[in-house]
């Protein structure tokens, strides 16, 4: 325990202590010095640009990319104009300030994403100075230009610029300022001599801190934490102000006894902080003022870069890479000089067990006295959770487990998860992943990002590791990683198509959420044409495979997969838009060489597009179904003239046919119509466009039989048709006497009884029993009962 607390030093009521992270695996020859460089937060990657001033063609800056530990991601000769400032945005991209106001995003390989400028009159003025800064909208930039003027940007994914209002008195850019983010609002603070001002949306306002008065000097630097709650401002005359940010409460007023101004000042606090701080760097000195009025110093041998995090302060050399943060509460009670805390006790009590010691159970009944053993437990588990050194976490988790034993009701969820994450963590940590991150930091960032990250940075293997390990649906787990696998692996120039086809198949397989058109989409962005194509053949849902097969521009064969998939929506879909993209012509050829396609289509247009389908008839030399069309069209055209035309060409394609049955049924009714239509114009009967029978009905209820008898000639009609046409005609007319007559005419093809029957429908008995002796005898009793 003592070699732990060793590297402890007290503040306050609370302790310090530095943690060695990694012996950077960089090799820079002029450390950091003449660069600029940017770390991001939550153990995200380091970029840094030599002599970002320099401007000589011959010899360019070289910005270099690195993991936190120093391993090399990217390194390529800036060849654009000066940058001011280099930052990350939340999703880990790297953001480069130039002097004209253009920002460059660049991914984490290196490669150029895209451009946004920050105004047109900043291109006049030029950049003075820039701050990249993160907020619940996103990653945002903020700059102040030669002209004093400044301009904000919430988010860069959705880019709205504002120019802030001018600061009274203020020439050239203020000594010192920076971005605050308070009640949904962004602003910025600064400082011009001893005066602040914060800038918001519509005003600038002067504002006072409670507690600082003009005589502690002008102020020449300030800080804001991790979470924009408080704020600090550094004097020249060496006062260090701590506050809340809404500069409404003081925290501690410290004369730090140093007049220059340092390189960095930032916050070093963590959540549930006992004894919050702000560390000042100077070239060989690191002070860490407490609000307690006490400090720590540390000396520094190399330049280096401090980076913010949300529970402390990592300290980035040419040679090694140190967490400064304030020790937990936890770890303090367990390893502190003397301590009789539960978790303590628990952890004495397994070493001497280990030991073979007596003491073992002394220590444990001690605890058990108290009924704290299971706070015991929780203290080993969550001070194990705090600790970087692997050592010191298995001890800890072995005193917890050891405790375990002895308690009933105790929960392992607790253990369990944590035994879980430290194994995680403790794997990204490693030199060669590059992430290290605190157990306070993983939460906040959430496993699910984690995977991202480790995904992004193409860790593909640990990746799945870790989704396997913590047993993460498929879905959202191990499926998404290969997914992003596939996706870069198309993108490998110096491997064939089937043998990355091969490769991506035999990885990914049927994995649930994983979707080859998505990985075929990249490819064919990548220019590779033919391996979408192999890919797309591993793809199950029809649905997925046509929409970039039309993009690809294979209209033949997203045809052949939608005719396949038996989705008639699809077809449809393939159909619609290949006539909007080919020629008339080469669309109907296309659709010959698919016959269900082509059917699908010629029941859309029966529907919706008739001049379509006889084109179709056409193209195919389909005499049938185009002179069916003509007919179907004859019934729609109002003029006569018109229909005729229409039945004859319809005549005309039945003959190619060879249709006789339809030739001859046609030209009969071309010759009703003739014979309809002088009829009406003789005796405006009405008759155009009615059947046969409707036709003969109707001349017989308008009492011109001669005619009627002429279509009962002409065209045939069988006799029974005509005779039970004229018995209803004229019974319903009561023409008795003509019914008679017409009975009598000739032997009846239908028989007597009808005439019996249709008598009795309209109410006449006399009439009907004129015809019963006429009845054949085998239908003589029906008749008699029917007239009764």
């Amino acid at each position: 325990m003592a070699f732990i607390t060793a590297s402890w030093n007290p503040l306050g009521d609370a302790f310090y202590r530095k943690t060695d992270l990694y012996e950077m695996s960089w090799s820079l020859r002029d450390g950091l010095r003449d660069s600029l460089v940017a770390a991001a937060p939550y153990g995200g990657p380091i970029a840094l640009l030599r002599e970002p001033q320099r401007r000589s063609p011959s010899s360019r800056p070289q910005l270099e990319i690195y993991s936190a530990s120093g391993g090399t991601i990217a390194s390529f000769p800036w060849k654009s104009g000066p940058v001011v400032q280099l930052g990350w945005t939340v999703s880990d991209e790297l953001l480069c300030i130039q002097e004209d106001g253009t920002v460059l995003i660049y991914d984490l390989f290196g490669s150029f994403k895209r451009h946004f400028s920050m105004g047109q009159e900043v291109v006049q003025s030029q950049v003075m100075e820039a701050k990249v800064f993160h907020s619940p909208y996103g990653t945002g930039i903020a700059i102040v230009t030669s002209s004093s003027r400044f301009t904000l940007a919430t988010n860069i994914d959705d880019l709205k610029l504002r120019r802030l209002p001018e600061v009274p008195g203020l020439q050239g850019k203020p000594s010192c300022w920076v971005v605050l983010t308070q009640d949904r609002q962004t602003k910025v603070l600064l400082s011009n001599g001893p005066e602040l001002f914060i800038l918001d949306n519509t005003s600038c306002t002067v504002v006072c801190p409670p507690g600082l008065s003009p005589q502690d000097g002008n102020i020449v630097h300030m800080s804001v934490s991790f979470s924009y709650k408080y704020l600090a401002l550094l004097t020249d005359s060496g006062h260090l102000w701590t506050g809340l940010s809404t500069l409404q409460e003081k925290l501690s007023d410290v004369d730090t006894k140093k007049t220059m101004a340092p390189k960095q000042m930032l916050w070093c606090r963590r959540p549930k902080s006992q004894q919050p701080s702000v560390v000042l760097m100077w070239d060989r000195l690191l002070l860490v003022v407490g609000v307690c009025n006490e400090t720590i110093q540390y000396p520094i041998e190399d330049p280096c870069v401090l980076v913010g995090e949300m529970d402390g302060v990592r300290i980035i050399s040419s040679s090694n890479q140190e967490l400064l943060q304030e020790v937990p509460l936890v770890c303090q009670d367990i390893f502190k000089i003397a301590s009789m805390a539960p978790g303590a006790l628990l952890l004495e009590a397994h070493r001497e067990y280990e030991k073979s010691s007596q003491k073992a159970d002394e220590y444990l009944r001690e605890i058990k006295e108290q009924s704290m053993l299971g706070e015991a437990v929780r203290q080993c588990v969550e001070a194990a959770g705090h600790e970087y050194d692997t050592n010191t976490q298995k001890s800890l988790m072995r005193a917890a487990s050891f405790g375990k034993c002895f308690l009933t009701d105790f929960s392992p969820d607790q253990f369990v998860t944590t035994c879980r994450e430290l194994r995680v963590l403790n794997a990204v940590r490693d030199s060669s992943v590059g992430l290290p991150l605190t157990h306070t930091q993983f939460k906040q960032l959430t496993l699910q990002v984690l995977i991202d990250r480790l995904v992004y940075r193409q860790f593909y293997p640990l990746a799945i590791e870790v989704c396997r390990y913590l047993k993460i649906p498929d879905y959202q787990g191990v499926s998404r990683v290969l997914k992003h696998w596939a996706s870069c692996k198309v993108q490998q120039k110096d491997l064939t198509d089937d043998a990355i086809a091969r490769a991506v198949c035999m990885k990914v397989g049927d994995s649930p959420g994983v979707s080859y058109s998505d990985i075929a989409a990249k490819a064919y962005e990548c220019g590779r044409a033919e391996l979408a194509i192999k890919l797309l053949d591993f793809e199950a849902r029809s649905g997925e495979q046509v929409p970039l097969l039309l993009k690809m521009k294979r209209s033949q064969l997203a045809l052949s997969k939608a005719v396949e998939s038996g989705d008639t929506d699809l077809v449809y879909t393939v159909v619609s838009y290949l006539k909007n993209e080919m020629n008339r012509g080469d669309f109907f050829m296309t659709l010959r060489n698919q016959p269900v396609a082509l059917s699908l289509y010629r029941q859309f247009c029966k529907l919706q597009e008739q001049e379509t389908l006889k084109d179709l008839y056409n193209q195919d030399d389909d005499h049938q179904e185009l002179a069916n069309y003509y007919v179907t069209a004859s019934y729609r055209e109002k003029r006569l003239e018109g229909r005729l035309s229409l039945l004859q060409s319809a005549v005309d394609e039945y003959n190619k046919a060879k249709n006789e049955f339809a030739v001859k049924t046609t030209e009969d009714e071309m010759r009703l119509l003739r014979f309809q239509r002088k009829l009406d114009d003789e005796k405006g009967a009405g008759l155009l466009g009615l059947s046969l029978q409707v036709t003969m009905e109707t001349l017989l209820s308008l009492g011109l039989h001669k005619q009627a008898e002429q279509l009962y000639k002409d065209f045939r009609v069988p006799d029974k048709r005509y005779w039970w046409l004229k018995l209803k005609s004229l019974a319903e007319k009561e023409e008795w006497d003509e019914l008679e007559k017409f009975s009598k005419s000739k032997k009846s093809p239908i028989g007597y009884l009808a005439f019996v029957e249709v008598c009795i429908k309209c109410n006449n008995k006399y009439e009907a029993k004129k015809y019963v002796s006429k009845v054949t005898p085998e239908q003589k009793v029906k008749a008699h009962l029917a007239v009764g």
